[in-house]
């Protein structure tokens, strides 16, 4: 059995900045934090179930909401963002708030808050109920309408006249998002303002996702279930006519589902550690 892993498997810009900032305060909070207050995670810092438990082994802990804030605790800004009125929330605490956001969710926000400036509603291709979703919709203050599918899309009733613009979650199908580009410029305005928000570390790990899975028998995702990211790799490798698998650790993996297999692919979401990633491999290699 001969396996190919994707050169792009792994932590992206975003997961790395985020945790090198949390892990550099663990070692020495400096001015950031006051002696002795707490270090918390607003929200999961990545999606990503193995991180989050070796830094709650450390002392740090996930709060989802700013009422349970204590005064004076410093307070990590997860890689995925916040809306803004959360922002706002976690300061009202009195809370010292050092920022983990991806640069490119952060330019991403920056983007939809100067078309809102112009009167502009948002219509985002992205999971509604995902954080960097909810963070981005803050910044939509001349209205928006989320959609996760071209058929979810063509639900909406969207009329000509509003001024509309087109924007999508950083980590979200390219392919999709030009189809959906192209279905409502051709339906409802051909000058339609479409942001480029989706990142290119995104587009590149789904493009050699795309290849890898037309050169093997098998593919496997590795990755945290709730990192869309992760999820979406494994849709294009389906996407592809490619058997595929989506586990989180090694443990998953058992000889059956490579039986007869001669080539395996393997890719992992941009928040799965080296290490989870190498233990896959390893483990596909003794089968």
């Amino acid at each position: 059995m001969k396996l190919l892993r994707a050169q792009t498997a792994g932590f992206c810009m975003g997961v790395d900045l985020a945790l090198k900032k949390l892990t550099s305060l663990l070692a020495d909070p400096g001015e950031a934090a006051s002696p002795g207050s707490p270090i918390l995670t607003f929200g999961p810092i990545i999606h990503n179930p193995q991180v989050l438990e070796e830094y709650a082994a450390r002392g740090v802990r996930v709060v989802n909401d700013p009422v349970d804030i204590p005064p004076g605790a410093t307070v990590v800004i997860r890689a995925h963002g916040i809306p803004e009125h959360v922002r706002q929330a976690i300061k009202a605490r009195q809370a010292i708030i050092v920022d983990a956001t991806c640069p490119k969710v952060k330019k991403a926000q920056t983007l939809i808050a100067s078309q809102a400036r112009h009167g502009k509603a948002l219509l985002l291709f992205g999971e509604v109920d995902h954080p960097e979703v909810k963070g981005l919709l803050s910044y939509a203050t001349a209205g928006a309408c989320v959609f996760g599918s071209m058929d979810e899309l063509e639900e909406l009733e969207l009329t000509p006249g509003p001024a509309y613009f087109l924007a999508a979650q950083t980590t979200q199908d390219e392919q999709e998002f030009l189809r959906i580009r192209d279905h409502l410029k051709a339906s409802l305005d051909a000058d339609l303002t479409v942001l480029s928000t989706i990142c290119n570390a995104t587009m590149n790990r789904q493009q050699e996702a795309m290849d890898l899975a037309a050169r093997v028998d098998f593919m496997v995702v590795v990755g945290g279930r709730e990192s869309g990211n992760t999820r979406r790799l494994a849709q294009v490798a389906r996407a592809a006519g490619t058997d595929c698998i989506h586990v989180e650790t090694a443990d998953e993996l058992t000889t059956d589902m490579v039986a007869g297999k001669r080539t395996i692919g393997l890719t992992a979401g941009a928040s799965t550690p080296k290490t989870i990633i190498d233990r896959v491999q390893k483990v596909l290699e003794s089968f």
